[in-house]
């Protein structure tokens, strides 16, 4: 397949220039390095502390069932607030200046069952590049379960969509570790897009860690507390971890405002160059919200995050302010909700609303 090409502008004088112009001499003025620092650091390490506590107490301790049924809860956020702080920044090479330190954060995606060459395929090369691009970004094709984009076909039961999604959300990750990556693995490809050939080293560590997470997640917590006790716990634990990611990172796309750019069939062209085309697709929400901010490890700072992936999130509050003055002097969109619930309220809008138009 070929992959779709955006507008060209003359380098000098396109407005994703003049936005890395700024950004770098903002970090060039601070003295800063654009990676993580010791505030993401020290988060990582709570977090991981965190997780490994709660492992550790419900598999070979075994709480009471109430404490454990909140423990499973807190270890479902607890998990998807590594992959939001831990996770994505090492996958785009933002945690830290030492490649090998990105690797082992992007590596945690293997230990909750994922795949880190996949998700890089899916998410670093396919959605950061040709974002709500129906046919091209896997993120927006939800078929025949939900419609996210006008170009898809309408079915009858997506006339309720924005009443059952809060439950398939809650399957995400539980289809993901099941199902997603192998489906992926089997069929070679990401959608309409092929994988890259895989080394041995890359179909080393898909089977590996898919072993290793087996034995972690589900023959050891089986050994220990029994097969029902475990069945529940990890359901809420999925529940809890497959709601959050999905919520948080629809919030970003699959809102009121975002576009669904259409490409042109003949020519296989976007009409914007790809800074603007990332504007017109991608929306901030609760930037103002420090806790927010601190435990989705910045996503909330999606069109930051969006134009400037290998910049750890621990900056986004910084560039904010560049990139917002750059969009008002070139007429460029910039989408933000001011709280979270004003997002979600959108999101539900918006499903509703393609539920229903033909």
């Amino acid at each position: 397949m070929s992959v779709p090409k955006f507008a060209a502008v003359r380098q000098k004088e396109s407005f994703h220039y003049e936005l890395k112009r700024r950004v770098n001499e903002y970090f060039e003025q601070a003295g800063k390095a654009p990676t993580g620092n010791a505030t993401l650091f020290t988060k990582a390490a709570l977090l991981t502390g965190a997780l490994l506590f709660l492992y550790v107490h419900l598999v070979f301790f075994t709480p009471p069932t109430a404490w454990a049924i909140l423990e499973c809860v807190l270890m479902g956020g607890v998990g998807a607030a590594i992959g939001f702080n831990v996770m994505h920044d090492g996958s785009h090479g933002s945690f830290s200046k030492h490649e090998w330190l990105n690797q082992t954060a992007a590596f945690t995606l293997n230990v909750f069952g994922g795949n880190s060459f996949m998700w890089n395929m899916k998410h670093n090369l396919i959605h950061h590049m040709y974002t709500n691009i129906d046919g091209v970004d896997d993120d927006i094709d939800a078929q025949p379960w939900l419609r996210l984009s006008e170009t898809q076909p309408r079915r009858a039961l997506h006339r309720y969509q924005h009443l059952y999604f809060w439950f398939l959300y809650a399957l995400f990750y539980l289809a993901w570790v099941v199902m997603m990556d192998y489906q992926k693995y089997f069929k070679g490809a990401i959608g309409s897009v092929p994988l890259k050939k895989m080394t041995w080293r890359d179909q080393l560590t898909f089977w590996g860690f898919k072993v290793l997470y087996l034995a972690l997640f589900v023959a050891l917590p089986i050994y220990t507390v029994g097969f029902v006790s475990w069945v529940v716990g990890f359901l809420i634990f999925a529940a809890v971890a497959g709601f959050s990611l999905s919520l948080v990172f629809q919030l970003a796309h699959t809102v009121e405002p975002a576009t669904f750019p259409v490409l042109n069939k003949e020519t296989y062209s976007m009409e914007d160059e790809w800074a603007v085309h990332q504007l017109k697709t991608t929306a901030n929400f609760a930037t103002n919200n420090k806790l927010v901010t601190w435990l989705l490890g910045g996503l909330n700072f999606q069109v930051e995050h969006h134009l400037f992936p290998k910049i750890s999130h621990v900056h986004y509050p910084a560039i904010n302010k560049i990139i917002k003055q750059a969009c008002a002097e070139f007429d460029v969109v910039y989408n933000e909700f001011p709280r979270m619930r004003s997002a979600v309220l959108s999101h539900v809008l918006f499903l509703r609303q393609l539920g229903r138009a033909a």
